[in-house]
């Protein structure tokens, strides 16, 4: 099996809390870990992350691990994985398919895609020659569950705006955000822009997501229909910003101008959410661009997730009581996602973690820009 382990001592060991350790630059696990079971069982050891690549994300109640989105194995708090564990892990590793069908394969203008089943799961893949981006992902047996973390933390922009009216999503990928967006909010208007129109076609074809009068897709370059969207004076009261493949986003729409402008169409109480680097070369440039356009921010990170949220609003932002008040509020109806939102607002700050004297990303001084004065 392609598995790693290691004894419980890569880990800090302390009574209940909550701990993660790096192995070669990437976070391996995440569990709770009790002192005294290590001390009784010196022979216990912990799942690695090289296992599942960045795929898996935290069980809906906090207290596991959910691999790939096939199966979770829980800890519990202030327990241990045993030896125990690790033998039924790996029985029922064994028992998933470690290769994908591919069910649907085609070059586009822009990338190689294809559609791969895995077990329960059906997902859009960008191709690349040393690697393959899962982009989106559905659970057949439950489609309304959303499967990768960095999707469910995008609604956390709900929590400054509860009923968003009007709503903006740059990237479709399986339609994932627009199809729950549209089933959580049936009156609301929902535009999503995607330049590659084979992406549409494909989620169309095979993740069920459907155009209506109310949801509509704009195939062109996400920067040309912001800026369209600004002369007629277009509002959103949420605009959700997904261009990232998980290797890098366009660097025109990560520059001051380019969020200069889909600020402009932010309505009084609208909100934008950015799925965006968690770490990167270009994370402190990208975290002064946000704050030069939009002041304070929420910058929100899962422990397990690789990525990062930008949550940015045309008001205030609002304090712990609120977020947590709004929280309880919208925890049933995004139940049915598998979106556990009462616990994100601990994860919601303002701080900085980035280098504040880092140059803020223009039209000019681009990425490419950086990459080239190396």
């Amino acid at each position: 099996l392609p598995m790693t382990l290691f004894p419980h001592d890569a880990l800090p060991i302390s009574d209940g809390e909550q701990h993660r350790t790096q192995w070669s630059g990437c976070w391996r696990a995440l569990l709770y870990i009790d002192s005294g079971q290590c001390a009784r069982n010196p022979t216990d050891v912990v799942l690695s992350r090289s296992l599942v690549r960045d795929e898996y994300h935290l069980a809906d109640d906090g207290d596991g691990i959910d691999i790939g989105g096939r199966f979770s194995l829980y800890t519990g708090q202030q327990t241990i994985m045993t030896k125990r564990w690790i033998v039924f892990s790996m029985l029922l590793l064994s028992a998933v398919p470690s290769f994908s069908d591919v069910i649907h394969r085609e070059k586009s203008l822009y990338r190689n895609i294809e559609v791969q089943e895995t077990g329960r799961d059906r997902c859009l893949v960008f191709a690349q020659r040393s690697d393959d981006r899962r982009q989106s992902c559905v659970n057949l047996k439950n489609p309304d569950r959303v499967v990768f973390s960095y999707v469910r933390m995008t609604f956390a922009g709900l929590l400054l705006n509860e009923r968003p009216g009007s709503i903006l999503i740059v990237g479709l990928g399986g339609g994932t955000l627009p199809s729950a967006l549209g089933a959580l909010y049936p009156e609301a208007s929902i535009d999503v822009i995607e330049i590659d129109p084979a992406v549409v076609r494909v989620a169309e074809s095979f993740f069920d997501f459907q155009v209506s009068d109310r949801v509509k897709v704009w195939v062109q370059d996400a920067r040309v229909f912001i800026k369209r969207a600004g002369r007629r004076g277009d509002q959103y009261d949420l605009i959700i910003l997904d261009a990232f493949t998980g290797e890098y986003i366009p660097e025109h729409l990560m520059t001051r101008e380019f969020l200069q402008e889909t600020q402009s169409l932010l309505s009084n109480t609208g909100v934008l959410v950015a799925n965006t680097f968690s770490s990167s070369e270009l994370y402190d440039y990208e975290s002064v661009t946000y704050r030069d356009v939009f002041g304070k921010f929420f910058n929100f990170k899962l422990p397990a997730s690789g990525n990062r949220v930008v949550i940015a609003s045309s008001k205030p932002l609002p304090d712990s009581r609120a977020l947590q008040a709004a929280a309880s509020r919208l925890s049933v109806p995004l139940s049915r996602f598998g979106v556990a939102i009462e616990s994100f607002p601990r994860f919601l700050t303002t701080r900085s973690d980035w280098d504040e004297d880092a140059p803020v990303l223009t039209d000019q001084f681009s990425p490419a820009n950086l990459l080239k004065n190396r």
